[in-house]
């Protein structure tokens, strides 16, 4: 087969010139297509129908936006009452006193707090009734200081108290008497020789008996 008439030279491509379709040129295909959509004559309410759901829809992204970024999610910290003292009840039936400063979903943080307890640690008491204290926290052992940070889950219900109960009484019968805050009575003792309470720990004496 001859093929040497054939040119092996590939076409020339002008820079910026439009490549022609089956169709012909661009600007008879755009002209083309403009009939086809024209010829398509939607009626009027078609295109107001249209028109006013846009509208809608604009409407209803704007609003929920707004809503997502106005409101807040409810918090328990709204019923908190900064001019009373709150009670904070533990799952593992232990109760504090003082006031809550900060609340969310992970934590509580309490401070100025008090605690009861059965009988007498050799810490500051604000009250007795019988055999139950009502002891302020900081004089413990390990000297914690007055502001406890407290796990959410670790926390059965809390409540506001009233100015008029004897918690409320005793707390502010307390601060009356102590202006300047809480003194601690120095308790130390040598390693070793302390209880739990911080008091010293007593030492059984023995005793030898005598040779007949």
């Amino acid at each position: 087969m001859d093929i040497s008439n054939r040119s092996t030279q590939p076409q020339s491509f002008q820079p910026g010139a439009q490549p022609s379709g089956p169709t012909g040129s661009p600007t008879t295909y755009t002209k083309t297509l403009e009939k086809k959509l024209d010829n398509l004559n939607f009626p009027k309410w078609y295109h107001l129908i249209t028109a006013t759901l846009l509208v809608v829809i604009v409407l209803l992204v704007v609003s929920l936006t707004g809503l997502i970024f106005i409101s807040k999610p409810e918090t328990q910290g709204k019923f908190v009452d900064t001019k009373k003292l709150q009670a904070v009840f533990l799952n593992t039936g232990q109760v504090y006193f003082g006031h809550i400063s900060s609340l969310n979903n992970q934590y509580f943080v309490l401070n100025n707090i008090y605690y009861l307890q059965t009988a007498s640690t050799g810490t500051t008491q604000a009250a007795t009734s019988n055999n139950i204290s009502l002891v302020k926290l900081g004089c413990e052992l390990h000297r914690p200081s007055d502001t406890m940070v407290i796990n959410r889950d670790q926390v059965t219900f809390w409540e506001n108290l009233q100015t008029d109960g004897q918690v409320a009484k005793a707390v502010a019968d307390f601060t009356t008497k102590n202006p300047n805050g809480q003194k601690c009575s120095d308790t130390s003792a040598p390693a070793g020789e302390t209880n739990v309470q911080g008091g010293a720990a007593t030492t059984p004496t023995t005793t030898t008996p005598k040779k007949p």
